[in-house]
């Protein structure tokens, strides 16, 4: 086996790209696997060219080394093997953010917000160490075993240095493909969905109105983090829906006022004052929003219940007065006392019935 600077022997290949390959390779004096990227100089680059790149790679991938962060993977040493430059990193056992997307499809919003937070924590330790990104993708984000998120990539960043908000961008284009948030309000009732969204969203504007970059990161990063965490706060409710984040009673499905579309977002950041039960409705020609309470339905069943017994008590009481009329009825429809036989007695007087000249 190759053994290089008489130190990292190479066991196998990792991964390979367009600037080099990563080995898995056995550090013999610290007696451990790292993982050694060989650095290689592009097709057709002209030879008296070669060397100055492969300074200016060993320059980025000493620089790369000065970063301390939990979600950058360490830099531990750069060795050379005939003027070439080979970075020397840890070892991370697990899966790339794309070999994930691939087998499993999208992520959770909760566990692309943590991903987003520690890529974009990483990126900042980076540009603060003066060794930048050139752009992270799926394929330079480790899902470790042990539940790490880390980078890899750093050392070989391009000359010109676009900038703090390319970082942005970054961590924005790679939520989008990364994350199953919803791609339009309302499209999930996940409020953590809708959350996710407007901060992809946040990235990815490079508006002057959204603020200095460094605020912009920083509030991203915070909002990543409580994403991730569980939290969804409700949405900012559309005019003429019911507040965000929570579960329309019966009594708001059934109130569709003016406006109302009886539709639970889910989404958003802030919420609405419209409570459980009732939907805030907009009057036409641009009134004030007003509250529109449905019928109770408890009223209307109790109303039918009360009809129902005064209903039935009338059909039970005429069918008890008919049992009582005896032969049936005399002229007029009075029940007839006629005696049935000699010396009967009436009910009333209990003297003997008369018949009437």
């Amino acid at each position: 086996m190759t053994v290089v600077a008489g130190r990292y022997r190479l066991l196998d290949v990792l991964a390979e790209g367009a600037t080099g390959t990563v080995w898995r390779a056995l550090d013999e004096t610290d007696r451990r696997e790292v993982a050694l990227k060989e650095l290689r100089a592009p097709d057709g680059l002209p030879a008296d060219e070669v060397p100055l790149l492969y300074a200016r790679r060993e320059r980025a991938a000493r620089a790369a080394a000065r970063i301390s962060h939990p979600a950058v993977v360490p830099v531990l040493g750069v060795a050379t093997e005939d003027g070439r430059p080979w970075m020397v990193t840890e070892l991370v056992r697990g899966l790339t953010l794309a070999e994930t997307l691939e087998a499993a499809g999208p992520l959770p919003p909760r566990e692309a917000a943590r991903v987003g937070a520690e890529v974009l924590a990483g990126l900042r330790a980076a540009r603060a160490a003066g060794a930048p990104h050139r752009g992270p993708g799926p394929g330079q984000v480790l899902l470790a075993n042990d539940g790490r998120i880390v980078m890899t990539g750093f050392g070989a960043a391009p000359e010109g240095d676009p900038g703090p908000e390319a970082d942005l961008r970054a961590v924005g284009a790679l939520l989008a493909g990364a994350a199953s948030a919803p791609p339009s309000p309302g499209a999930s009732k996940d409020g953590r969905a809708g959350a996710l969204r407007v901060v992809i969203e946040d990235l990815l504007d490079e508006g002057p109105e959204r603020g200095p970059t460094a605020d912009r990161a920083e509030r991203a990063e915070r909002e990543l983090r409580r994403l991730a965490a569980g939290g969804a706060r409700p949405a900012r409710p559309e005019p003429g829906t019911a507040s965000a984040g929570a579960r329309p009673s019966r009594r708001a499905e059934g109130a569709g006022g003016a406006g109302g579309s009886g539709r639970d977002d889910g989404d958003g950041f802030d919420g609405g004052d419209g409570g459980a039960g009732e939907r805030t409705s907009v009057k036409p020609g641009g009134g004030r929003p007003g509250r529109r309470r449905a019928p109770r339905r408890s009223h209307v069943l109790l109303a039918g219940a009360v009809g129902a017994l005064v209903i039935a008590g009338a059909l039970t009481y005429h069918a008890v007065r008919g049992d009582e009329r005896g032969a049936g009825p005399g002229p007029g429809g009075v029940t007839s006392t006629a005696p049935a036989g000699p010396g009967a007695t009436s009910g009333a007087g209990g003297g003997p019935v008369r018949p009437r000249s």
